[in-house]
């Protein structure tokens, strides 16, 4: 069995032009085999995987190409030949697809067991009591037990959710599982668990699996196998493609280069990070040249003229590229340079000291408790208690980046909102900058606000769609800042604007109008609108591309050291705590169970559960993993 794409195109109508989001792509995935399409959020991954599946948006269609399912037995079937009704069959039969937010694919008003009876009764058969022991096997088989058979989608961790979909999806016995971004925003526990589970999955049913991700350290851990192969995608081409240890060992294409030089790492701190500015074109199909062209740091005349073909660098290794076509013209007779390379960076200064070193602390959090009541019965009375952060101590000094990890539940964020006054705390006291915030009530707790901001993790939804960034960001000043008349509100936008790198005509534009990076940016020029002291960052960066993330990641280096401010990291990514944090708190159970600096944390864990945390990391975040 195998799936085999050729010269793929996809064509969408939009505001009176054709767009042509994939163009020419070939693809291969063959029995017991992994292939990853790798690249940027806006490259054409996910469209090339709905035109595999025929699910392409209003206005979407496969203008040329072919896709073929083989069978032994059954010969070759050409799916963009199939009518629609036949394809009812191929969908989640033969051909399976993992979408990547589990919450928005299953049905909230039917239980697991009922979701998967669909499935099963469409490409088995089997309805009634065979239904449900099949549901129940299935459950099993990737890590539920029976008794979520009965259970709603709200019912179930986002884990959870994932493996009841992938239950889902292994009803109708597919050949080839089509995986979009499957472990998008879990913890690296569960990312873990679901990775693992994908790959026993195949290897025990001889599944093909084309898994779509941005995450450089997810394929390099999918693609171990001798057959498995990854193809990197940039502006709806394949642009590199090579066996997977092959390319993690040394990428050819310029851009592939690019996206692992962006990559955190613990050797990493103290130099800034690689930067790929722009964002990936959609093209109508009539651009000449390379499409990587205006991003490239080795870009030269011919680049801008001719569009590269395909060569041969090495056994199953080709890139798109004229730099390895051995009759091109050398870089050095470039008539423009593109972004600037890894090695042109200039190293950045240490990393400020922690704890006690850093004198008195920004932030003084002592014996913190946050309790929630749990009620029952009739008359609703108490009858025990949540206790999501339980007697947590921590110290954060000015200019000091403190990282607070652990599993998703364990109190992170409930910390957070209880150090801003958003919820009560039930015990323990919190200082900011030597003051109690405890006895703080109306304007007193509103003027203390503005020396203590938050950032969130979604800055879309964070953003109020209905006002322009300009509003957005007097807001908070004419709130807290009222020395500030309109025109130094107007002064004090612009350089906000200016420091997180947004054009000054950002200020009269709307969120929906910007990238999720730039959205980024606006909610830290927003919290920084106030001249806060603390910023608690709640993974600002869980759902950006490595390059996205690597230029948030600058900015918030620049910013702590022009205005010496003093992080709350929240995330569960620890390559962004190896390459950010100066310190680490571990948190498990609404406790901190593990904490100290970064290096000695991370490569010396005391804890079990630390052990646990770090060896779910994929790919290669620390110099010994």
């Amino acid at each position: 069995m195998s799936l085999t794409v050729k010269d793929l195109r996809v064509e969408i109508r939009a505001g009176g032009r054709t767009l042509t989001p994939v163009e020419g792509v070939d693809l291969v995935v063959g029995r017991d085999q992994c292939l990853a399409l790798l690249g940027e959020s806006g490259c054409g991954k996910s469209m090339t995987a709905l035109a595999l599946m025929r699910l392409l948006p209003e206005g979407g269609r496969v203008a040329a190409g072919r896709v073929e399912l083989s069978r032994e037995g059954a010969g070759v079937e050409d799916l963009l030949a199939q009518p629609e009704s036949a394809m009812g069959q191929v969908r989640g039969g033969q051909l399976a697809m993992i979408f990547q937010e589990p919450q928005t694919s299953l049905n909230p008003v039917m239980t697991v067991a009922e979701q998967i009876g669909e499935t099963l009764a469409a490409h088995r058969a089997l309805t009634g009591v065979a239904a449900r022991s099949e549901a129940g096997r299935l459950l099993e088989a990737v890590g539920l037990g029976t008794d979520k058979l009965d259970a709603y989608p709200f019912q179930l961790s986002g884990g959870q959710r994932q493996r009841a979909l992938i239950a889902m999806m292994l009803a109708g016995e597919p050949e080839v599982l089509i995986a979009d971004e499957p472990t998008t925003a879990l913890d690296v526990t569960i990312q873990a668990q679901i990775l693992k589970l994908l790959q026993d999955l195949r290897r025990e049913r001889g599944m093909g699996l084309l898994l779509i991700t941005h995450d450089l350290d997810v394929a390099r851990d999918m693609t171990r196998g001798p057959d498995d192969r990854v193809a990197v995608m940039y502006a709806g081409q394949i642009v590199e493609s090579a066996p997977g240890q092959a390319l993690q060992a040394e990428p050819r294409h310029p851009y592939t280069q690019k996206l692992f030089a962006v990559l955190p790492r613990l050797e990493r701190r103290g130099q800034r990070l690689d930067s790929l500015p722009g964002r990936v074109p959609v093209l109508d199909g009539s651009s000449a040249g390379c499409r990587f062209a205006e991003r490239c740091p080795q870009v030269f005349e011919r680049c801008r003229q001719e569009v590269p073909g395909f060569h041969g660098v090495a056994e199953g290794h080709w890139v798109r590229c004229h730099l390895a076509d051995p009759e091109a013209a050398s870089p050095a007779d470039s008539q423009g340079r593109g972004v600037e390379s890894a090695g042109e960076n200039p190293p950045r200064p240490p990393f400020g000291k922690g704890g006690s070193e850093a004198g008195t602390p920004i932030l003084a959090i002592d014996d913190l408790s946050v309790h929630f009541p749990i009620r029952k019965g009739l008359l609703k009375r108490t009858v025990g208690q949540v206790k999501a952060v339980d007697g947590v101590s921590l110290a954060l000094a000015a200019g000091e980046t403190l990282a607070l990890v652990g599993e998703s539940g364990c109190g992170k964020t409930t910390l957070a909102r209880a150090v801003l006054r958003l919820i009560e705390p039930t015990g323990g006291e919190v200082r900011l900058a030597g003051e109690p915030l405890g006895g703080l009530r109306g304007e007193a707790l509103r003027r203390k606000r503005a020396q203590m901001q938050i950032v969130f993790q979604d800055p879309f939804s964070s953003l109020n769609p209905r006002m322009g960034v300009g509003d957005i960001l007097a807001e908070g000043m004419a709130a807290l800042l009222p020395d500030l008349d309109r025109a130094g509100r107007a002064r004090r936008t612009a350089e906000l604007l200016d420091q997180v790198g947004l054009p000054a005509d950002a200020a009269g534009r709307y969120p929906h109008e910007f990238s999720g990076g730039q959205r980024q940016r606006i909610a830290i020029a927003r919290a920084l609108a106030v001249r806060p002291k603390l910023l608690i960052l709640d993974e600002p960066t869980s759902a950006l591309d490595v390059s996205v993330q690597a230029q948030i990641l600058n900015l918030l280096s620049d910013l702590r050291r022009e205005h010496g401010l003093a992080y709350l990291f929240i995330t569960h990514n620890l390559a962004v705590v190896s390459y950010l944090a100066d310190r680490v708190a571990v948190m498990r159970g609404g406790k901190i169970v593990e904490s100290g600096p970064v290096e000695q944390v991370l490569t010396r864990p005391r804890t079990d559960y630390t052990k646990l945390l770090l060896d779910s990391v994929p790919g290669q975040v620390l110099p010994d993993k």
